[in-house]
């Protein structure tokens, strides 16, 4: 074994808890999946009630919050929010332009107010900002673990059972896609879109290749971490 590649897995802090409201499934997982790569712990909400039942004054950590709701507005779930003693800051996600909208946001208690369409890179950064002003900002960068494969955002490398495994950067990127989403299934259009960020129009055969290279080097060894969902997409899981 290398003199620092990891054993067993010391604690972490715990991340940082952020709630994303959005009824667009799509821009839901990919702020979602933006803010878990960045060592957030992430949970989605589809409508305003939803967002309520999830909140206590405890957590989360921070609300993303889409303004136009299918029931309630996000003004209003703000305003029960609060009513409800959840005090996390409010991150306002609309395609609403208005200045009136934005001051209305803001002066309802909302922390900063982002405008459709975004870069996610500014939405992370603002949510880190938001964080840092509340003292929960995440002070590790994430280290990923299932079973005795590790992936170690900071120093770019992955070993399996103590052993490095030597990965090109797209094959280290599409293992952190499936290793922050642990034990869920990743379709192959949200891998195409988080690891190329490019639309292949189904060319499917591109990330079969990429998950059978991958798994020469990540499951050489038993038992097989990676596992394919048939006519849906890939997942890393515990044996």
């Amino acid at each position: 074994m290398s003199p620092d590649a990891p054993g067993r897995a010391s604690p972490q802090p715990a991340a940082p808890r952020v709630l994303v409201v959005d009824d667009e499934e799509n821009i839901a997982y990919l702020v979602a999946s933006a803010l878990r790569l960045a060592g957030l712990e992430v949970a989605t909400a589809a409508n305003g009630e939803d967002a309520l039942a999830a909140c206590t004054p405890t957590s989360p950590d921070l609300v993303v919050l889409d303004v136009m709701l299918p029931d309630l507005d996000g003004f209003e779930v703000l305003r029960r929010l609060r009513v409800k003693g959840v005090t996390a800051p409010v991150l306002f996600l609309t395609a609403r332009t208005d200045t009136a909208d934005r001051v209305r946001g803001l002066t309802a208690g909302g922390d900063d107010y982002i405008v459709k369409p975004f870069a996610l890179e500014e939405l992370v950064a603002r949510v880190h900002l938001a964080l840092r002003r509340r003292g929960t900002s995440p002070t590790v960068p994430g280290r990923h673990q299932v079973h005795d494969l590790v992936l170690d955002e900071d120093q770019h490398r992955v070993w399996r059972g103590g052993a490095e495994v030597h990965l090109t950067a797209t094959e280290f990127t599409l293992l952190r896609c499936l290793l922050v989403n642990a034990g869920r299934v990743v379709t192959r259009a949200q891998i195409l879109d988080h690891v190329w960020q490019y639309d292949f129009a189904g060319e499917s055969a591109i990330i079969e290749s990429f998950v059978s290279t991958l798994r020469k080097k990540v499951d050489a060894t038993t038992p097989k971490l990676i596992h394919t969902v048939r006519g849906v997409g890939y997942t890393i899981r515990e044996p």
